[in-house]
């Protein structure tokens, strides 16, 4: 097959080779365009190698390309022209909550310099009255005036001048007064004079595409900002540091390089050696073994970002909110003897392991005449079917009620959003409502007043639970035990809080799984004795995935959809 269509297309294979190796980073019509970097006049700073490869021409932008977004749901960045020779500027610091003692306006651009200049009014005046000259990363105070001379705040204000720049572009901060007066004042006061308001994550935009980190790392830097327990902040500062993304370089290269091997032997076939097949099993097994390593965190990364939602249920009386002020350390509901206290979800945050969970308290299930009660029930019963979790409380005093078992039979018929419990996390999917994969644990409470022992279960019900823990919720008795059994359950006891591992996210994990099914497939076909241009068509699919995830290979719908995610001033 090789030797027929060298016949009929002779510059094809090395044409089509050529054309792969460069970038398909699409903006509208172009495929490739170079990048004039123009801050050559400042000094370079080091390079990881993960980003080195794009300033070096792998990916590149046209400074000052105007391009339009025809995708109407890109968020921020769509339906509007967007130009990088705009100077942009944001708050970057936090407006809610409680006002802090400083708050910071951003820009970011070619024009960062001059803007701050028309504005900013260093305290010690240079004696000839000469404009201000910025030192880069050098830190002045002075005053920020409006265009009457007026003055508006006391800042200090910090350039960095590309390349030394989040972005390596000219940036300069303006550290005001906090609160939000001072600073949407000053913010206006830039936009006025020529900055524009940069979209949400468009300072990421502007580092990743100007080779500062690459998509993964940059993805990791949102996932930073919303991290929910430390954890989560050291899972992301490691991908940020290149984790995720040093594995990906090297194994994309890996395919590059293999399919370099195979497009020679197509163009020389006479005067190149034959590849040896299990040369090259040996390498696609090389490659797939490590992504299977990294798909090995995906769910670690979901669980981290996302967190899970507990439902506590049971019926009334049980110890379901003593459980739940408990385990949160808090008196966040009402505890009393009278059944029905209860009447709506509560809910509370824990850390358990590093994973943040949202305790969900339900008002106790049973038939009730009272209208508002009643409300609260079919609101129980809905938190437990959206819950990523139950826990099912019964009292060890009482045993297994009949109402248990009708609290069980209605809310068990119904698969929860985790969908696989421990029978199905392997796919991650749960094709029916079958009681033994629902993920639920069974808390025998109040075992200071009989021994949990007593309490004599169904067959069924004892197969549904995952564990079935004994608690005493006022003492704190087994919640040790009942965390355990939560991290367990999720596949997530092995973790320790302040490891520093990275972790794939949801997107990434299925570029990993399109980049190792490809390569499996290259296998069966080196296998099989395919002709090796067979070979070629998923190689290339492996690489273009791995492309996907470092931001080798990307379409501008793309990086809107990650970038449109972040906050304004990121």
């Amino acid at each position: 097959m090789a030797r027929v269509l060298r016949h009929l297309f002779p510059a094809c294979h090395s044409r089509v080779w050529r054309e792969f190796r460069q970038p398909s980073l699409s903006f509208g019509s172009r495929i490739c365009a170079s990048y004039p970097y123009q801050a050559a006049s400042h000094s370079q700073t080091a390079e990881s190698p993960a980003t080195s490869s794009r300033r070096s021409g792998e990916i590149s932008i046209v400074h000052g390309d105007s391009r339009t977004v025809d995708n109407e749901k890109t968020n921020g960045y769509s339906g509007s022209t967007y130009t990088y020779e705009d100077t942009i500027a944001a708050i970057v610091t936090s407006l809610g909550g409680q006002d802090g003692s400083v708050a910071i306006v951003r820009l970011s651009g070619s024009s960062a310099v001059s803007i701050a200049g028309q504005l900013f009014r260093p305290a010690r005046k240079s004696r000839n009255g000469a404009s201000w000259q910025p030192k880069s990363h050098k830190v002045e105070y002075g005053t920020v005036v409006d265009s009457s001379g007026a003055i508006i705040d006391e800042v200090l204000v910090v350039p960095m001048l590309a390349p030394r720049s989040y972005t390596r572009e000219d940036v300069v901060e303006l550290q005001c007064h906090g609160g939000s007066i001072c600073v949407h004042r000053v913010l206006q006061l830039c936009l006025q004079s020529g900055a524009r308001l940069a979209k949400p994550g468009e300072f990421s935009m502007r580092a990743f595409l100007n080779g500062r980190l690459d998509l993964a790392q940059a993805e990791n830097v949102a996932e930073l900002i919303s991290a929910k327990s430390s954890v989560a902040a050291e899972t992301a500062l490691a991908g940020m540091q290149g984790g995720l993304s040093s594995l990906v370089h090297t194994i994309r290269e890996q395919c590059l390089e293999l399919l370099g091997d195979i497009e020679a032997r197509l163009d020389f076939e006479d005067e190149m050696p034959v590849l040896e097949q299990a040369e090259v099993v040996s390498k696609i097994d090389s490659m797939w073994e490590r992504l299977q390593e990294a798909l090995g965190t995906a769910r670690r990364g979901e669980l981290l970002q996302a967190g899970l939602q507990v439902a506590i249920v049971g019926r009334p009386n049980v110890g379901k909110s003593s459980l739940l002020n408990a385990w949160s350390q808090s008196s966040r509901a009402i505890v009393t003897d009278v059944p029905g206290t209860t009447r709506d979800v509560v809910e509370a945050d824990v850390v358990v392991g590093g994973i943040s969970v949202n305790l969900l308290d339900t008002a106790g299930i049973r038939a009730t005449d009272d209208l508002v009660e009643s409300i609260g029930v079919q609101r129980s019963k809905a938190a437990a079917k959206g819950a990523d979790i139950i826990v099912m409380v019964v009292s060890a005093l009482d045993g297994w009620t009949p109402q248990d078992n009708d609290i069980f039979e209605e809310i068990w018929e119904c698969p929860t959003s985790l969908q696989g419990g421990t029978a199905s996390y392997s796919n991650g999917s749960l094709s029916s409502s079958k009681i033994a994969q629902v993920p639920s644990i069974l808390v025998i409470n109040k075992v200071d007043t009989a021994s949990p022992t007593s309490v004599i279960l169904p067959e069924k019900v004892s197969n549904a639970f995952s564990t079935i823990v004994p608690t005493c919720a006022p003492q704190s008795v087994g919640l040790k035990n009942l965390e355990a059994a939560l991290l367990k359950l999720v596949g997530f006891g092995e973790v320790t809080t302040g490891g520093r591992q990275w972790a794939a996210n949801q997107r990434q994990a299925e570029q990993l799984l399109r980049a190792s099914e490809a390569l499996e497939r290259v296998k069966a076909s080196a296998q099989q004795d395919f002709p090796i241009d067979m070979w070629t068509v998923d190689l290339k699919e492996a690489a273009i995935a791995l492309g996907q995830i470092s931001g080798d290979d990307v379409t501008e719908e793309l990086l809107s959809s990650i970038f449109s995610r972040f906050c304004i001033g990121k």
